[in-house]
C-alpha cells in the first residue's frame, strides 16, 4: 500500500507529475463556478499540497493563500505559482485544525483531497478533529462566506462510489448542511509506460486493471464537491 504521507513528505515532483495528468477534459472549474462566483474573492486552499486548487484559481480570484502541513508540497506550490506569472498568491505552513490566520480572513475555503486524512489518519478521533476543523474554518470566513470541500468518489470508476473508510464522514457532511454534486476528473496519459509509472506511484499496482489501454491511456475518476454557503447557516 502506497504511503501516502511519505508521498507528502517527500515525493512532490513526482506527485506533481500525476496530478498534471488528472482533470484532463477540465470539468473541475466549470463546476467550482456554479458553486461560487470566484471574481473578486479572497481564498484559503487547505491542504493545498503541490497547488493544485491555488494554481486553478489564481487567474480569477482577488487572492489565493494555500496552506499545507509539509513545507515539501509548498515548495513545489510556490515554484509553481512562480512560474504562472500571478502575483496575488502566497504559501504558508499550517495544520486544518490550527490555521495562522486572523478572523474573518477569506471570503470561500476550498479544500481538495485533504480534510479526508481527518478521518483516515485520526481513526476513531475523526469526528471531533473534523468538528475542530470546520470551527477553524468558520472562524476565518467573513460573514456569508463559503466552504468547498473537494473528494474523492473512486479513482478508477466510471460512475460515483464512496469508498467504504468515508461513508461516515460524507453522511456527517449531509448533516452540517453541505450540499453535494460529482464530476468526472478522469486522468489522460502520453504512454502505458508513464500510466503505470504514475499510477501505481500513488494508487498501487491493482489500478493498473482499470486503466484503458488507449493511444492516450485513460484512468477515470469521479470526484465529489460539497459545498456549503454560511448565508444559509
Amino acid at each position: 500500500m502506497t504511503d501516502h504521507k511519505k508521498v507528502y513528505q517527500q515525493e512532490g515532483a513526482q506527485y506533481q507529475r500525476l496530478i498534471e495528468r488528472e482533470d484532463y477534459r477540465e470539468n473541475l472549474l466549470p463546476a467550482l463556478k456554479k458553486v461560487s462566483a470566484l471574481n473578486g474573492l479572497d481564498v484559503l486552499d487547505l491542504g493545498s499540497g503541490t497547488g493544485r486548487l491555488a494554481h486553478l484559481l489564481s487567474p480569477h480570484v482577488r487572492s489565493v493563500h494555500a496552506l499545507d502541513r509539509s513545507p515539501h508540497m509548498l515548495e513545489v506550490a510556490a515554484e509553481r505559482l512562480r512560474i504562472q506569472g500571478f502575483g496575488n498568491w502566497q504559501v504558508s505552513a499550517g495544520d486544518h485544525r490550527y490555521l495562522p490566520l486572523e478572523e474573518n480572513s477569506a471570503d470561500l475555503v476550498v479544500s481538495g483531497w485533504s480534510i479526508c486524512y481527518l478521518v483516515v489518519w485520526e481513526d476513531i478521533k475523526w469526528k471531533h478533529e473534523l468538528e475542530s476543523a470546520l470551527l477553524e474554518i468558520r472562524r476565518v470566513l467573513r460573514p456569508g462566506g463559503m466552504i468547498i470541500l473537494i473528494e474523492s468518489l473512486g479513482t478508477g470508476n466510471e460512475q460515483p462510489e464512496e469508498p467504504d473508510k468515508l461513508r461516515e464522514y460524507f453522511r456527517f457532511l449531509e448533516h452540517q448542511g453541505f450540499q453535494q454534486s460529482w464530476i468526472r476528473t478522469d486522468y489522460r496519459f502520453d504512454s502505458l509506460q508513464e500510466a503505470q509509472e504514475l499510477a501505481s506511484f500513488f494508487f498501487g499496482e491493482e489500478m493498473m486493471n482499470k486503466i484503458w489501454k488507449e493511444p492516450q491511456p485513460i484512468l477515470p475518476e469521479c470526484t465529489g464537491i460539497w459545498w456549503l454557503s454560511l448565508k444559509e447557516i
